[in-house]
Formats: C-alpha cells, structure tokens, sequence
C-alpha cells in the first residue's frame, strides 16, 4: 500500500489554510474618494470582490445613489467600472501580476459605510510541482474543498452585510415614522388649539357688541 510523503502532506495542508487566509474584508468610511491596493502575486489568480454600502452619517438618508468603483490592473487599465450601485460581487482572472487598485467615489454629500471584500485564489502547494500522479485525484479534491470552502465564508460575508444594510434602513424608515406621527399629532393639537381661541376671540367680540 502506497502512502504519501508526509512533507508533501504538510505542502497541502499550509497551501489550503494559505488560500482560506488570504481573504481581506474591511469596513471603511468614505467622504469623496477612497482607493484601496492589493498585491496580487500570480497570473491566474481569481480575484473575489464584494461590497456593500452599509449606512450614510444621517440617519435620515437612506436613498439609491449608491456609490462608483473602478478597478485597474498593475499598468493602469481599467478592469471594471461600477455607476451608483448599492452592493455588487463579482470576480475577474488576473492577466497581469503586481498591485491592483479598488477606488471607490462617494456622489452623495454625506459619508458612507462600506464593507468591502477581496480575496486572491491561489493553491501554494502548485509551486512545488508533484510528479506522482496519484497525488492528483488529492490536489483536486483540496482544490475543490478549498473553493467550496471559500464560497460560503464569500456568500456568508455578503448576506451578513446585506442583512444589517436592510436593519438600518428599517430602523431608520420605523424612526421617521415615528417622528412623522409625532409631528402630526403635535400640529393637529396646535390646530385645535387655536381653532377654540379663535372660537373665544369670536364668542368674546359678539358678547360684548352685542351688550353695547
């Protein structure tokens, strides 16, 4: 029975927890414009990318302008380029190794939260070329374990940021509510009491014409 080096062993298993670690979520506050970097040190690489406007710095905007994002590559060209959106995910193969460049643009006039995710797939254990073709059928299931993997800390992360989007702007939508009940409920009493001065005043000036 054939059995594996356990160095190669070791090679797979720093090269899976490698690609679980090399996933980048931050939450950042943007004004106008915010550019963001990433190294990214192999061709062929897939690029993960997500984000999320979470709120804005006013309680009382939770508008659909969304904010832009463009993506360029280490020489400048431009990969991808988002207008107004809200949240998006998508992913690109790297055709050019080095720094990547994420800028985000604010168009509203009130600072935005974003959560903004990037993760670089890349299996380390590649680099060290294994011969043995029994090793195959192991390095595919790793790969697909590791992307499966990846996938639902991707899609958790997502939803997560989705779910406390919607939170706030359901709170924000019950305290306008609220405050607009209050606002009516104070003008209406406002009305009324007017409306029964204005009856006294009139009551009052129709007595005493009326005793001259």
């Amino acid at each position: 029975m054939e059995t594996f080096p356990f160095n190669l062993v070791i090679i797979l298993v720093l090269g899976l927890l490698s690609c679980l670690q090399s996933a980048v979520g931050i939450r950042i506050v943007i004004d106008r414009e915010e550019c963001f970097s990433h190294q990214v040190p192999y061709e062929g690489d897939t690029v993960h990318v997500s984000f999320v406007v979470i709120k804005s710095d006013t309680p009382w905007h939770y508008g659909n302008e969304g904010v832009d994002l463009v993506v360029k590559d280490p020489s400048g060209n431009q990969i991808y380029d988002f207008r107004d959106k809200i949240s998006d995910k998508f992913e690109f193969i790297v055709r050019k190794k080095g720094l990547h460049r994420f800028c985000f643009t604010n168009k509203s006039p009130y600072h935005e939260t974003i959560d903004f995710d990037v993760h670089v797939g890349h299996f380390t254990y590649m680099e060290q070329h294994a011969k043995d073709e029994h090793f195959s059928p192991l390095l595919e299931q790793i790969n697909k374990l590791e992307e499966s993997l990846y996938n639902i800390q991707f899609e958790q992360h997502w939803l997560e940021a989705q779910t406390e989007r919607q939170a706030l702007v359901n709170e924000g939508m019950s305290r306008r509510a609220i405050h607009k009940a209050l606002f009516e409920s104070a003008a209406l009493i406002g009305a009324s009491v007017l409306q029964v001065y204005l009856l006294r005043r009139l009551f009052e000036r129709k007595l005493g014409t009326s005793r001259v």
